[in-house]
């Protein structure tokens, strides 16, 4: 548990750095842009399209890299896409009866003109449209050279 307290207060200072030297201006706010509001929603939805059709490529490209995800207390660092085997991503899923995954919401809670903290809870779904369950996590959506991706994910979900 020691390690993993560091680990975040790394990666936490790490995101706080990337964004430490930007002006005043584009601190984070609780009134969203509605152009940003777009373009995040567009980037989640092809997210999940992407998951649902077990796309690899087309699902990393809705990433920002490094890419980060914090799940079943760890952390795992993404440095570039084309690392993962899709059947290992994919397959565990598949083998817990997995088909498709809906989003139940996904709230805008802070935003800048390059970086959105994403409240969301999805639900997972078996081929017969029973669920298997519902999760809970936090997407942090940036801008980098002009293109919004999905930096970090909180998630609940293992």
């Amino acid at each position: 548990m020691k390690k993993l307290s560091i680990l975040l207060i790394g990666i936490i200072g790490l995101l706080g750095s990337v964004y430490a030297q930007k002006s005043v201006i584009n601190s984070g706010s609780h009134q969203i842009d509605p152009k940003v509001k777009v373009e995040v929603i567009k980037v989640l939805d092809q997210y999940l399209a992407a998951f649902n059709a077990r796309d690899l490529d087309a699902w990393e490209r809705t990433y920002q890299f490094p890419h980060y995800r914090l799940a079943g207390g760890k952390v795992t660092v993404l440095e570039k896409a084309g690392l993962r085997d899709p059947k290992k991503v994919f397959g565990e899923l598949q083998k817990q009866g997995w088909d498709h995954s809906k989003w139940d919401h996904r709230n805008i809670v802070q935003a800048s003109a390059d970086k959105v903290h994403v409240d969301t809870e999805f639900t997972r779904y078996r081929a017969d449209g029973s669920v298997i369950g519902h999760y809970e996590s936090l997407y942090i959506l940036t801008k980098e050279n002009g293109k919004w991706g999905i930096k970090f994910r909180s998630s609940y979900a293992d």
